[in-house]
């Protein structure tokens, strides 16, 4: 089953007879976009319309805890995560569809939690809410509890050391863009740079300009040029754990598995004891 799907294909499974549960899961970083205007709010996006029983969920409280030393977006608590999947009709049996506002960064992490934690059937709209040409409405829907209980899953997860490891033996990607992975700026953390060893993909390579998924098989090549031959254990980072689920979602596009390394670059970079590479080289 591919993990993404086109606007046309969810259409089609709306109107079938197991229609998937629906998460609205709009976000964007936190801090106003221009002087004087607020922070964007997902849940008053939501309010404005959305997809017909789409069932919003809270990316900082419901797919992350607080912030603190596990970084900006460190996982949620199980309990709360789940709660919330159950709220939204989330059932073990009944398949489940994510989008967000177009960028595809949340959709992704709700996907990469979901099927890290056993749900078995998730995809994420292509292209999210701009792509989607139906009706919308603005009525919060109250579908009947879902029986899905998160339990992770043995793989899929990075820690810090474990993606120190891997930049060493494997491929370690970082999501970020190109100048933060050298260090050029840092508008967030600590200090610039990468992991050492870890190599440069920006997510934003992987989405046409409309932010819809290349080709699996451009995706492929390009994971391949940068490391991610048959056999090469692969992991990502980012900045907090939330670009870095997209690239993992890419790489599944691309039939590569992955592993996310959730604390990303706001966590390691927290710790002044561990190592900094910047520049355009690996090391």
């Amino acid at each position: 089953m591919n993990a993404i799907l086109s606007a046309t294909e969810l259409a089609a499974l709306l109107a079938g007879p197991n229609p998937p549960v629906l998460l609205d899961v709009r976000w964007q970083l936190s801090g106003a976009k221009a002087a004087g205007e607020p922070p964007f709010d997902g849940r008053a996006a939501y309010a404005d319309g959305h997809l017909p029983g789409a069932v919003y969920v809270d990316l900082d409280t419901e797919l992350a805890s607080a912030p603190g030393a596990a970084g900006r977006h460190p996982l949620p608590d199980l309990d709360v995560f789940g709660a919330a999947m159950r709220r939204a009709g989330v059932a073990v049996r009944r398949p489940v569809v994510v989008y967000d506002g177009g960028q595809g960064w949340a959709a992704a992490r709700a996907w990469w939690l979901l099927r890290w934690t056993g749900h078995q059937d998730v995809r994420v709209l292509d292209g999210g809410l701009p792509a989607w040409q139906g009706a919308r409405e603005t009525s919060t829907p109250a579908p009947a509890e879902g029986d899905f209980r998160p339990v992770p899953g043995p793989e899929g997860l990075l820690d810090a050391d474990a993606a120190a490891s891997l930049a060493r033996s494997g491929v370690l990607f970082d999501a970020r863009a190109g100048e933060r992975y050298r260090g050029d700026v840092e508008p967030i953390d600590r200090v610039g740079g990468h992991i050492p060893g870890a190599v440069s993909a920006p997510t934003a390579d992987n989405v046409d300009p409309d932010g819809r998924f290349r080709p699996a098989r451009e995706l492929a090549d390009q994971f391949k040029a940068l490391g991610a031959t048959d056999g090469t254990p692969v992991g990502v980072y980012c900045g907090s754990g939330v670009s870095g689920a997209h690239e993992v979602l890419a790489l599944a596009v691309a039939g590569i598995p992955a592993a996310l390394y959730v604390g990303s670059w706001s966590e390691w970079s927290a710790d002044p004891d561990r190592p900094v590479a910047t520049g355009p080289d690996p090391q």
